[in-house]
């Protein structure tokens, strides 16, 4: 039986949706933008081990190359479905490109995770529009094609009752720097507060249609992206004296988190960013100080 009778078969050749394990991804189609490392590569990984067949996406570079195919041999050798594909998700005709090609490869598209994200820090009066247009480009504009294209498809299609409550799901990656401003690194702060109201904003359009959007919203996480800070054992005691929970967060903290707002278990749960920090926006340096 194919995905596409899968979706249209009577409840008693599907299973019923009130008796499918909530957490259950088993016949669902996500794509992971930026899935070659870190974060995506733990959601990607998450989204497979539910029962998702995973589209892994990455830069169009032969180093993430190599790291999406690994990702993608990870996942198989567990018993699920992926595959790889490169596009820059800050072009559009790419971006349309990668949805139209994970639709031939798995027959459908569920869950969006918008993941992909870079940083080109720099002091305000220092940094070029090069730097600038970069971060926007990939972080915000990125976000913004892949969400549009996945919702696009989400309406095409219509809702998939034997798959999922909702019509469609859509992940972003966002930050604590959606709402904590970040001294040097202006242009991942303003593309990550764009992207919470990006979020919102989409939620409230979308949800009449039974689309749910989302945002998972990560502390000091310890990926590539962030390793410059964990040079020195003083530059990880700084990091860990911002945290009260006293450890950093690992890849695989967001990407179960992503899991459950792409499964059934959160479909009342739209609109929402969702802080993965181990306390670090409570100001821990105001404890004790009132």
């Amino acid at each position: 039986m194919s995905r596409s009778d899968t979706a249209h078969a009577s409840p008693s050749e599907a299973t019923r949706p009130s008796s499918r394990d909530p957490h259950s991804l088993v016949g669902q189609v996500a794509i992971v933008t930026g899935a070659s490392s870190g974060i995506g590569h733990a959601a990607a990984k998450a989204l497979a081990k539910a029962g998702a067949s995973v589209l892994v996406n990455h830069p169009p570079t032969a180093g993430s190359m190599e790291k999406a195919a690994a990702v993608v041999a990870e996942i198989k050798a567990d018993g699920g479905v992926a595959a790889a594909l490169g596009a820059d998700v800050s072009k559009e005709e790419q971006v349309d490109a990668m949805v139209r090609e994970t639709l031939r490869l798995f027959g459908g598209l569920d869950i969006m995770v918008a993941n992909a994200g870079i940083e080109r820090p720099a002091p305000i009066h220092e940094m070029s529009l090069s730097q600038w247009q970069a971060v926007i480009d990939v972080n915000l504009t990125g976000a913004f094609l892949s969400a549009r294209a996945a919702a696009r498809e989400f309406l095409r299609r219509g809702p998939q009752p034997n798959l999922s409550l909702a019509a469609g799901k859509i992940v972003f990656t966002s930050s604590v720097h959606e709402f904590i401003p970040w001294a040097f690194q202006a242009n991942y702060a303003a593309s990550k507060g764009g992207m919470m109201l990006l979020m919102k904003s989409m939620a409230q359009e979308l949800a009449p249609m039974k689309i749910r959007v989302n945002s998972v919203a990560p502390g000091a996480i310890r990926t590539p992206i962030n390793a410059a800070s964990r040079d020195t054992q003083a530059e990880m005691e700084d990091l860990l004296s911002l945290i009260p929970y006293g450890r950093l967060g690992e890849p695989e903290d967001i990407g179960r988190t992503v899991a459950w707002l792409a499964s059934d278990a959160s479909d009342y749960v739209t609109g929402t960013s969702l802080v993965i920090d181990g306390g670090m926006s409570l100001y821990p340096a105001f404890r004790g100080a009132g």
